[in-house]
């Protein structure tokens, strides 16, 4: 069965960029096109996405699967069909003096790279897809898609929705487990895109090494949240716990822990639990607090949590309702604060990718950003407060993905913004220009004038005055 699916995912393919090639330079109007067709398929068809994508979670509001997978997702397409047109135009670049005068010239043209592969995590499934679609299809590239067996029935849907709005030759999905996934990433696309962890984006790299395939990867790491003296503790703790709330903490860019003045960790704790039980008065039959998506995950996390219990850190309950969650197999999990952590606790090696928030402390802004500094380069970071030099140099003494300024997470929902990973936290980026050009090959074209320039340059042999002048010249 596997090499069924591994010969059609290659039938597609060599469907695919024939058609690339003979329709090759694919028309603004289609590219177009196929973004209105992807716009139309989400609004058509956005109830029975929400539906499933929540009894994949066992809960997931349907109106924050609507906000980040649906609506969010239509209004970068149409983003997308705004800017497309200038980001296609080629552009002049300088030649050498005095070329210029004598008629040469150059320029960068972005072209389409032909296929491109999107492999896409299960914890925005919608719009993780076709995000990076829209760029793709404004790029001039047709796809494949292969998206997370962990949200199963969303996989099926989107399958059936593509085959019904696109032809195989633009736009195929492919579903399946892990075997799946592995042989997708060893095709010879013209470009990948995954999201997921970084030890996944590893394997996928590797596979995609194979046949030289150029890789975009989203992954995640340990994002800090950086709360300085000024912060105003009550207003940052309420926005952090959105951003840890939403999804259940199972988002790429969620705030991984606190580092807090040491004088200020209570208030700092107490801001977190508060605007916890501002938005979450009860959660077990809260439809708008998600399910963490699968047993293991769970499992996982609640490891988390007995690991830094049994070595030492104080563990913090947000459950405003007093909730009994020992007697539910919903998957919910209240938000779970970790003081005192160490760095032998799995919470601080790990990404957590749950409700789970270790907080450290600290005596000088520095002692924070050296220990950033120590660890993999993250994909967000955040800074509270109102201290414009120290804001600074949080910003210019760490490296990062992107950076959202006294909030979390919203950088990636600014669509002019690229958004993208450093290290071990992803490469590459897409939203913006940089993820139409991500998707496109630069292509230098130079047109040499009339005249013999060679000659006139003293490149061209046999070698002599002109050649020494000419060198004489260059090295003043």
């Amino acid at each position: 069965m596997a090499d069924e699916r591994l010969n059609r995912m290659e039938e597609v393919l060599r469907k695919q960029r024939a058609a690339h090639h003979q329709m090759r330079p694919e028309p603004m109007a289609l590219r177009k096109d196929r973004i209105e067709r992807s716009i139309k398929l989400l609004k058509d068809h956005a109830d029975d996405l929400c539906k499933v994508m929540s009894a994949d979670f066992g809960n997931r509001s349907p109106q924050q699967s609507m906000m980040t997978d649906i609506v969010g997702t239509i209004n970068f397409g149409k983003y997308c069909l705004k800017r497309m047109d200038g980001w296609a135009k080629a552009d002049k670049r300088h030649v050498q003096f005095p070329l210029g005068l004598l008629g040469a010239k150059a320029e960068v043209r972005y072209e389409p790279k032909g296929v491109i592969g999107i492999l896409s995590p299960w914890n925005f499934p919608v719009n993780l897809t076709f995000g990076p679609l829209m760029q793709i299809f404004a790029a001039g590239n047709r796809a494949m898609i292969k998206p997370s067996e962990f949200t199963e029935k969303t996989s099926l849907l989107m399958k059936e929705l593509v085959e019904e709005y696109f032809t195989e030759d633009e736009c195929a999905v492919f579903t399946g487990g892990p075997e799946i996934a592995g042989a997708f990433s060893e095709l010879p696309f013209d470009h990948l895109v995954f999201t997921g962890s970084t030890a996944t984006g590893r394997k996928v790299m590797e596979a995609a090494s194979k046949n030289l395939v150029p890789v975009t990867l989203e992954l995640g790491g340990k994002s800090p949240v950086f709360m300085g003296e000024s912060a105003d503790f009550a207003k940052a703790g309420e926005r952090i716990a959105m951003g840890k709330m939403m999804n259940a903490g199972q988002i790429c860019l969620a705030p991984d822990y606190l580092y807090v003045p040491e004088s200020k960790q209570d208030e700092a704790i107490h801001g977190v639990w508060q605007g916890t039980a501002n938005m979450y008065p009860t959660l077990l039959d809260n439809d708008d607090y998600a399910s963490v998506v699968t047993d293991r995950h769970f499992d996982r996390l609640q490891g988390l949590v007995a690991d830094a219990r049994d070595k030492g850190a104080e563990v913090i309950e947000v459950n405003p309702g007093n909730e009994d969650f020992s007697n539910t197999n919903s998957r919910k999990m209240p938000l779970t604060i970790l003081k005192n952590v160490t760095e032998d606790m799995k919470a601080m090696q790990e990404e957590i990718f749950g409700p789970v928030l270790p907080v450290k402390t600290y005596r000088h802004m520095d002692e924070a950003i050296e220990y950033v500094n120590e660890h993999d380069r993250p994909l967000g970071l955040y800074y509270f407060g109102q201290d414009s030099d120290e804001q600074s140099k949080v910003l210019t003494k760490t490296i990062s993905g992107g950076v959202t300024v006294n909030d979390v997470i919203f950088h990636v929902s600014m669509d002019d913004l690229p958004f993208g990973g450093v290290g071990p936290s992803g490469m590459g980026s897409y939203h913006g220009i940089e993820g139409f050009r991500e998707f496109s090959h630069a292509r230098s074209v130079y047109t040499q004038p009339k005249i013999d320039v060679a000659k006139l340059a003293g490149f061209k042999p046999p070698y002599g005055d002109a050649t020494r002048k000419a060198i004489d010249k260059m090295m003043k």
